[in-house]
């Protein structure tokens, strides 16, 4: 029988990993695409001697530093379902990439280090899927090594980011001691080292929560501690709530190793029990229901140029929010009316990808764009207009100016530059009269993989000098004087052409203020 649209959108699993950076976030990625049949050998981010990277990190910068710093998107089936895996930057200076990222899923999965708890980066995007209510499971990485004891980490949990916490196993020991998980939601235990328990991988409890049978690890005081464990936390813990974990009030917490693979498919398999098909997603007119409407609809989330650097491609990613894509299909962006037929799109494994057959709500695909499309972009069949809601932006913190070193090669800078900055990571902006190029950035990293790519990807070599931390404010074209420009507020033009003034300090700011009572200053248009 032909599957409805309905029972395609039910059958999708769309989610976002966060954490601080050395997690483990995108080794559990590859855990994850590994039991799914994505790939048959799991790579590593610090493959930088064996020359594995992992599969999520594409950009050779991401390779040779070991680091992720910008959003892959992968797919997967498993178990009869679709999982869209967006595996996020951990590194603070690429939040915005990340921030934009949680508003194309519909939940996601928290990794965090068993030896260091919540740290700063953790505690900041979790804020921000509790602030939009996204149901977030926990996975406490790394039990391979020595770490804090489980009970302090659930309390760090609770009180940190003030949610409750329910945890779905328990750690039997860790490091060397490592004996493996006391699974309270399948009632079993997992085990690391099932040669030594007649080659069992899982032993089932009884009533009473012991092992049935006779095994050497019930003579361990490690298993007869976690038990200990395991019981108080069904006297005082909190109660299991499906409705608290949908909407984002409770989190599921399971332990194990990314690293060694240990304990990641029993989180999968409960994870796909519980978080949610594709949502509504929040519109100008109102709450947009995946299955209420058959005309496609969608939003550009992220914009990627060169991921395939022999064709200079530029793919823009769009999250389907309603009705189904097939090629060809005819749509419009909202922002400019313009009509697009969606002929060339791509589906992704990182840096491999195939063509779109068919994609519904829940769903990430790749539009091959010539400069279209810019990030927030709604894109919506039919007559009946749609607009999302805004993606969130950030306001850059510190200003370089950019010169190329070789003028012969302006060309390959000024491409360069132009399509770097689509992509939101770094902003671009023009002094008023002279128009040098200034870039603005939330961190330095940001600017050190700009100039990285530049180089890599256009071979354009650059000078850069920093300007120092400024403060970025818009005005309205109608407000502008040009006399209104100092050396303590340097007037600049945004990609836009917007005017926008560069702040010294607050001191310089709050002088313009006085001097221009009616000017209205804006962090961002």
């Amino acid at each position: 029988m032909a599957q409805t649209l309905t029972d395609k959108v039910n059958t999708r699993k769309t989610f976002a990993i966060i954490s601080h950076p050395d997690a483990g976030k995108t080794t559990i990625t590859e855990q994850l695409l590994l039991f799914g049949g994505a790939i048959r050998q799991a790579g590593t981010v610090k493959g930088k001697k064996s020359g594995k990277f992992a599969k999520s990190d594409w950009m050779k910068i991401e390779q040779q530093r070991g680091i992720s710093v910008t959003s892959s998107v992968m797919q997967v089936d498993y178990d009869g379902l679709q999982i869209n895996i967006l595996d996020t930057p951990g590194h603070e200076d690429f939040s915005e990439d990340t921030y934009r990222t949680l508003m194309a899923v519909d939940s996601a999965v928290m990794v965090i280090d068993s030896g260091k708890g919540i740290e700063p980066q953790t505690k900041k995007l979790f804020k921000v899927c509790r602030m939009r209510g996204i149901p977030i499971f926990t996975f406490i990485n790394k039990l391979d090594r020595d770490g804090r004891e489980p009970m302090d980490l659930i309390a760090e949990l609770e009180e940190v980011l003030e949610i409750d916490a329910y945890p779905m196993n328990w750690p039997m020991g860790m490091g060397k001691n490592f004996l493996g998980i006391y699974d309270i939601y399948n009632n079993r235990v997992e085990l690391t080292h099932p040669e030594q328990n007649g080659d069992n991988d899982f032993l089932p409890l009884d009533e009473d929560g012991a092992i049935i049978g006779d095994y050497p690890i019930t003579e361990s005081t490690i298993y007869t501690q976690a038990m200990e464990d395991v019981l108080l936390l069904n006297e005082a813990g909190n109660p299991f709530d499906e409705e608290a974990i949908a909407n984002g009030e409770l989190t599921p917490v399971f332990f194990g190793s990314a690293l060694t693979g240990f304990g990641v498919q029993t989180f999968l398999d409960a994870y796909i029990d519980f978080a949610p098909s594709p949502a509504a997603k929040k519109t100008e007119e109102g709450e947009l229901i995946p299955t209420s409407k058959e005309d496609l609809t969608g939003f550009i989330f992220k914009i990627q140029a060169n991921m395939n650097p022999a064709h200079r491609d530029r793919i823009a990613f769009m999250r389907i929010c309603s009705g189904e894509f097939e090629p060809g299909v005819d749509v419009t962006i909202q922002r400019t009316g313009k009509k697009l037929k969606l002929s060339h799109t791509t589906q992704f494994m990182a840096d491999s990808r195939e063509s779109v057959k068919s994609a519904v709500a829940g769903d990430i695909i790749g539009l091959y764009d010539t400069g279209n499309l810019q990030i927030g972009d709604t894109l919506y069949e039919g007559k009946n207009k749609v607009q999302f809601e805004a993606l969130p932006q950030f306001t850059p913190e510190l200003f370089m100016k950019v010169t190329p070193k070789n003028v012969m090669k302006q060309k390959s800078f000024y491409k360069g530059i132009q399509q770097l900055v689509q992509e939101g990571a770094i902003q671009l902006y023009k002094t008023y009269h002279t128009e040098e190029f200034i870039l603005g950035a939330v961190g330095q990293l940001q600017f050190e993989v700009f100039q990285f790519r530049l180089l890599n990807e256009y071979n354009s070599e650059v000078d850069m000098t920093p300007m120092g931390s400024k403060i970025a404010r818009w005005i309205e074209e109608e407000d502008l004087d040009v006399n209104m420009s100092s050396s303590r507020n340097l007037l600049c033009k945004d990609r836009f052409d917007n005017p926008v003034f560069l702040f010294e300090n607050q001191f310089a700011m709050r002088w313009f203020e006085d001097k221009y009572p009616e000017v209205k200053l804006k962090s961002l248009l």
